[in-house]
């Protein structure tokens, strides 16, 4: 499977699609949609009853799911091979994106976090296109619009704009400008439901402004989370040793790039500390830029032991602790 997807053949877009289903059956067996809290955004509900999905409803709440997933995974993918972040252009980055996104059931089911990292993605795969442009105003507000959706649909994940604030002075020349443009691109959709509210006689703080809370996260700590964070972190600095490796021979934005997947991961770290809840899902944005170490992982070892080791100890963990063992409920 690994020597496959280390070929970037059109093929494997359909290939990944029936990986993709087969890893994640369970989904579409015990799969139910996650209903937004009080603390979350309020596009998501709007999201979710425009496509009629329910808890009744949850083969049409899975298929979405599993779209989603699978797109974004050909985002991760387009995006590490378009700014030739590896050596080779490959499919690792999906299959690797698929693969961590099975390690907790959580990951995979339709979710304000899950709506909500496809943005996130996306605005970081156009802020890589930032790095010696010149004409960049009409990016830096796209940005920030994208991170003001995300935000619309889970609150927390406006503590990313911090993060493209700091990654747009790492690739560009600073400008303050640019800076304030980026902020009223983030607050537009904000504004429009303000005059929409205003409309309807409707306006008050409260609707307009998030309740926002710091603490801990209620971990629930067990063998199967153990197992999960050995196959995150294991993977993810054996990839990061061999970019280390390759950082000499790499162009100068591709090493601003990896700089930049570190921030996102650190970030995305510290997103369930933002309104702390129980929930598994709100760790789903670091699965992102740790399917992009991991792809390294798959992709440069040369004792192949290595790789493969890597992957069927992923797989396994995936049949053995999520079809066996009543479906995803581990």
């Amino acid at each position: 499977m690994i020597a496959l997807f280390k070929q970037k053949s059109p093929a494997n877009v359909a290939v990944l699609f029936i990986f993709g289903l087969l890893i994640k059956i369970p989904l579409f067996l015990y799969s139910v949609p996650l209903q937004a809290t009080a603390t979350d955004g309020g596009l998501y509900p709007y999201f979710s009853s425009l496509l009629g999905l329910t808890e009744s409803n949850s083969s049409a709440s899975a298929f979405v799911a599993f779209l989603i997933l699978y797109v974004q995974a050909l985002m991760l993918n387009h995006y590490v091979n378009e700014y030739r972040m590896t050596t080779h252009q490959t499919f690792l980055p999906a299959m690797a994106y698929l693969l961590v996104t099975s390690l907790l059931p959580e990951w995979s089911y339709l979710s304000p976090q899950l709506v909500a990292a496809t943005l996130i993605i996306w605005a970081f795969g156009k802020l890589f296109r930032l790095y010696n442009q010149q004409a960049a105003k009409g990016i830096v507000y796209n940005i920030g619009l994208i991170v003001g959706f995300s935000s619309f649909i889970f609150f927390p994940s406006a503590a990313f704009l911090l993060t493209l604030c700091l990654g747009m002075a790492i690739l560009k020349p600073f400008r303050f400008n640019e800076l304030v443009l980026m902020l009223i691109g983030a607050l537009t959709p904000y504004y429009f439901y303000a005059v929409y509210l205003f409309l309807v006689d409707q306006l008050t703080p409260d609707r307009i402004i998030p309740n926002v809370t710091i603490g801990l996260p209620d971990m629930r700590m067990s063998a199967s989370i153990i197992i999960v964070a050995i196959l995150l972190f294991v993977p993810f600095f054996v990839g990061a040793a061999y970019i280390r490796g390759h950082l000499r021979r790499m162009l100068i934005q591709v090493r601003k790039n990896w700089t930049l997947l570190v921030l996102y991961l650190i970030t995305a770290m510290a997103i369930p500390f933002i309104n702390a809840d129980n929930r598994l899902h709100n760790w789903l944005f670091m699965t992102a830029p740790f399917a992009a170490f991991h792809s390294s992982a798959y992709l440069y070892p040369k004792k192949r032991w290595i790789s493969l080791g890597i992957f069927f100890a992923t797989v396994a963990f995936i049949l053995v602790m999520q079809f066996v063992k009543l479906g995803w409920k581990v």
